[in-house]
């Protein structure tokens, strides 16, 4: 009978799966927070200098020409934060509007028949008024990076990211 025989040896082995069983044993919250204060960060530098979405798209500019988050920003942007576990990390605002920046809305009149604001210094209406969605929280392609490099440095030094 005709075959092939293939014969694999392994060595070292023993060494790497105890290396990760002390990695899986490790706290990673240390390394989630490294991760959190990256990511909000970032976040803020999109909302206060870049003004572009997590995927490096330019947001609408606005009617006004001012700058974009900015005016109202302090909010948004002192909302930012991170919340860190062992197990994850989430960054986000806590500002009741930030969802608007973030996912875009139509505003529409609950008692009237239009919106009644200021627009560069003169009282207009409108029936509705849209506002593009501006995407401030997500990870870059440059978060992406420095998650990584945290990452390996971390898993580099044993799980000790001092």
């Amino acid at each position: 009978m005709a075959g092939i025989r293939i014969v694999v040896e392994v060595s070292g082995v023993e060494a790497v799966n105890a290396h990760l069983e002390r990695l899986a044993s490790r706290d990673t919250t240390e390394l989630m927070t490294n991760i959190g204060a990256v990511l909000e960060s970032s976040t803020r530098e999109r909302i206060e200098e870049t003004k572009t979405s997590p995927d490096g798209a330019a947001w609408a500019a606005n009617l006004e020409g001012t700058s974009i988050l900015l005016r109202t920003g302090r909010h948004l942007r002192d909302s930012i934060a991170y919340i860190a576990s062992a197990n994850d990390v989430e960054v986000g605002s806590s500002w009741e509007f930030a969802h608007i920046h973030q996912d875009g809305a139509t505003i529409t009149p609950k008692n009237a028949k239009r919106l009644y604001f200021f627009l560069r210094g003169r009282r207009v209406s409108a029936r509705k008024v849209t506002i593009p969605a501006r995407p401030f929280v997500g990870v870059s392609a440059e978060d992406e990076g420095e998650i990584q490099r945290i990452a390996t440095d971390w898993l580099r030094l044993g799980g000790d990211a001092r």
